[in-house]
């Protein structure tokens, strides 16, 4: 049976505003906006605090039986909840981005992820941002997006964020940890962060929110 509803795949490098990209679709749309990589975050936190080994195939397996991850939707925001807990603004730490990319590697952690981002598409509009959202979650996506934007402008954009969120963190190791995740994700062995044959380009080194926005929107 030939799927109904419509799904936008927006995949792309860490820090290039996907999830702020996407929020705007869903939002202008009426879809469901779903962040994929808060879900890879909330597993990492999962695994930090239960010191969870990620080399530990039974560990791993266990740690996510007993992971249940759920998105709130409300007029203004999406969080999402570990087991109960809101943790939409923990998992944004630095701790937890140093982590991410290591378990989002893998091949248990991807293939759990996957199913349940897959289940959340099956009968509703989408936007969903991430790594392999137009090549393994929704390679059927009825527009693919692949956003990148120059390392430096990332890192300062980064920064800036969690400055304003009262981490002590320094350019010099934003940058380091931008392109540690970018390494981890390419050359990752499951899922590796690539663009989609059919995806466009979104290069945002010099645009803005609106301007995204409008660029996406004028290919639908």
């Amino acid at each position: 049976m030939a799927r109904t509803n419509k799904i936008i795949a927006i995949d792309g490098y860490s820090s290039c505003g996907k999830s702020t990209l996407a929020k705007a679709l869903g939002k202008q749309l009426r879809y469901l906006y779903v962040d994929s990589g808060a879900m890879y975050r909330a597993v990492t936190l999962y695994f930090i605090r239960n010191a969870v080994p990620v080399d530990d195939e039974a560990k791993v397996t266990d740690a996510l039986n007993r992971i249940h991850i759920d998105f709130h939707i409300e007029p203004d925001k999406t969080s999402i909840y570990l087991n109960g807990e809101d943790i939409s603004d923990e998992i944004r730490q630095m701790y937890v981005s140093d982590f991410v990319s290591e378990v989002s590697a893998v091949k248990a952690v991807r293939l759990a992820m996957v199913a349940q981002q897959q289940r959340l598409g099956r009968d509703k509009n989408i936007v969903m941002d991430g790594r392999d959202i137009g090549t393994t979650v929704f390679p059927d996506a009825d527009l693919k997006i692949f956003m990148t934007a120059d390392p430096k402008v990332r890192a300062e954009r980064r920064y800036l964020e969690l400055k304003n969120k009262g981490e002590k963190i320094t350019l010099e190791e934003v940058f380091e940890n931008l392109a540690h995740r970018d390494y981890i994700d390419t050359t990752r062995e499951e899922s590796p962060l690539v663009r989609a044959s059919d995806a466009v380009i979104l290069d945002n080194t010099d645009l803005n929110e609106e301007e995204q926005l409008q660029f996406v929107l004028d290919r639908l």
